[in-house]
């Protein structure tokens, strides 16, 4: 018995160790692009210009494009907390719909958190899953489009309903808030060099899956075998994940020091919040897939594939109903994501599953992705930072956020069931 507690406490520590290796060094990376873009007003930049292409008549839209495309690379309640003053400053202006301001950055906010890399569940969900990164990048993005514009008319719905008035909340005043649409432009970097950070690194990601896909198609023959494999190491190297956001973070580095003019002993003071803070991540994170590994290891991955192959579940359904289940009774959409991963892989490894999964596991990937936001409430931390960010009251709180989120959740897992059924291979 003493030794298989001496076993326990060993295997913990691998799968924390392995859990934490695989996602360390791209959650540090994508800390420190948030700060950069937050502190250069990079990220203002992009807000405006979606604001001057949607117009103030649909600013909710303009946020949540603009939540949506930064929110990438920003873990969620750092984009909350650069977004809420933007839908403060534009309540003020317009005088109404400051729910479904509110509603927009969260609807873009938390899809990303949960079907992109480098956010630390769809990390580890790669690795558990054995799926491509490049890949689930880009059909995360793409899966992402429709749920978020489900978002958008269920924030408007709930706007209509109820009535949010803007209270004060600690750290800024509205007066302070009035100041942030009004600040002069020539303050903000370009817009190229505001979205670079963000683009870059999906890109570099995006073209390692391309030529990763096209090995062996007639592109790599017209092209010639040695020269399509000459480009493939360059592309693979630079597409590397943590390659891609390394450049990125250069990038992210350059604007912020050329727009607030800093030497370097500054720019190590600013860096040390964002690291902090992604270490706690790291910790989180790698303890959720220490978790996993342990519920893995007990059997429970084994009980659950014995009762969906004795009541005939869907796999897509299972995944989201575990995933949700487990975000519902402990509160983290990135242990509900790391958890149910490391308890599904044995069903579908093909080494040792019993039958093929009859879609490709991208689908799986996403449905646990939409099954780990589901029903947020009071053991979340992201129900707590919408909370006293946006001035809310907990039962309104609850009555915004947690239906948007439980709406999102449900709406992508039927979007996402119905294209594994149109197009299981794909």
């Amino acid at each position: 018995r003493a030794n298989s507690w001496v076993a326990a406490v060993e295997l913990t520590s691998i799968e924390f160790g392995k859990a934490a290796g695989g996602i360390a060094i791209s959650i540090g990376l994508a800390s420190i692009i948030g700060l950069c873009l937050m502190e250069s007003g990079a990220a203002d930049k992009v807000v405006r210009r979606f604001l001057a292409v949607f117009g103030v008549q649909r600013a909710g839209l303009a946020l949540l494009a603009s939540t949506y495309l930064l929110s990438i690379p920003i873990f969620f309640d750092t984009m909350f907390m650069l977004m809420v003053p933007l839908a403060k400053a534009l309540r003020l202006r317009t005088g109404r719909s400051y729910l479904l301001y509110l509603m927009c950055i969260c609807a873009g906010g938390v899809v990303t958190h949960s079907l992109t890399v480098p956010h630390p569940g769809p990390l580890a969900m790669v690795d558990s899953l054995r799926v491509d990164a490049g890949l689930s990048l880009l059909v995360g993005i793409a899966a992402g489009i429709l749920p978020c514009l489900a978002g958008y008319f269920v924030a408007a719905w709930l706007d209509r309903r109820t009535e949010i008035p803007l209270r004060e909340t600690p750290g800024q005043s509205l007066q302070e808030l009035q100041g942030i649409s009004n600040r002069p432009e020539h303050e903000l970097p370009s817009f190229f060099w505001s979205i670079v950070p963000v683009l870059l690194p999906i890109a570099l990601i995006s073209l390692a899956s391309f030529f990763k896909i096209a090995k062996g198609t007639s592109l790599d023959q017209a092209m010639g075998t040695d020269t399509f494999a000459a480009l493939a190491r360059i592309a693979f190297f630079v597409g590397n994940k943590n390659i891609a956001l390394s450049l990125g973070t250069l990038i992210a580095l350059g604007v912020f020091i050329r727009q607030r003019r800093l030497g370097l002993s500054a720019v190590e003071r600013f860096l040390g919040p964002p690291l902090e803070t992604a270490g706690m991540i790291i910790l989180i994170t790698a303890a959720g897939g220490a978790f996993g590994g342990m519920l893995r290891n007990a059997g429970v991955g084994d009980a659950i594939g014995t009762l969906a192959k004795t009541y005939s579940i869907n796999l897509l359904l299972l995944a989201w109903v575990t995933a949700a289940i487990i975000r519902i009774a402990q509160g983290s959409a990135t242990v509900a994501m790391l958890t149910t991963a490391s308890i599904l892989w044995p069903m579908i490894d093909p080494a040792t599953a019993a039958t093929p999964l009859p879609c490709h596991r991208m689908y799986l990937f996403l449905s646990i992705g939409f099954g780990a936001f589901c029903c947020s409430w009071m053991n979340d931390s992201g129900f707590w930072v919408v909370n006293r960010l946006s001035g809310m009251t907990e039962k309104e709180t609850l009555r915004s956020w947690t239906v948007m989120l439980t709406v999102l959740s449900v709406f992508g897992f039927l979007v996402t069931w119905l294209a594994a059924t149109l197009f299981p291979l794909v």
